[in-house]
């Protein structure tokens, strides 16, 4: 499904960011000049892994891997307009699993959004990943607002068992 950015793809990247609005993301709009410079600058690929999500040879959207050496990575999807509310965000995020826990041995992988961001919640849940936290007031917003955060969460453990794991958010503490 996926495959890794090339050098010759800026233009393609630069097209995805541009065209599209991230409304449940830090910066909703994003310039061409500021894709270019962090991709000229590595931020794509120095300790980050990114990749196109394909579906029937088209390029859907975006995955890019953060702190890829850490044991637990981080990650941000970036779906086109057109594709989103279709499934591939939580393809992408069991291909995701696959890769991380399968290829690559890490341990656990997390992922925040916004608490209003309905979508990418379902996307999670079905996916496989776990609530693990809701963060009131942890999300800036380039408009200066603030909105709240979920965190979810996968672990090897259970995606080698095929199992989910509740979180224990709501145990007593000892």
């Amino acid at each position: 499904m996926e495959y890794k950015l090339l050098e010759n793809e800026i233009d393609e990247l630069v097209q995805l960011y541009t065209k599209n609005n991230w409304p449940y993301h830090g910066n909703n709009q994003v310039s061409e000049e500021s894709i270019r410079k962090f991709f000229h600058e590595g931020y794509y690929h120095k300790d980050r892994e990114t990749f196109w999500i394909i579906d029937n040879g088209m390029k859907v959207g975006l995955l890019l891997i953060h702190d890829i050496d850490d044991t637990i990575p981080l990650f941000d999807i970036r779906l086109d307009e057109k594709y989103r509310g279709q499934g591939y965000g939580m393809q992408a995020l069991k291909w995701l699993q696959d890769y991380l826990f399968g290829t690559k041995q890490k341990i656990r992988v997390e992922g925040y959004t916004r608490a209003d961001n309905l979508g990418m919640r379902k996307c999670f849940t079905r996916a496989g990943f776990v609530k693990e936290g809701y963060l009131r007031n942890a999300w800036e917003n380039a408009d200066g607002t603030i909105s709240d955060t979920v965190l979810y969460g996968a672990i090897k453990e259970d995606w080698e068992n095929n199992r989910l794991t509740p979180s224990k958010i709501d145990a007593v503490p000892y």
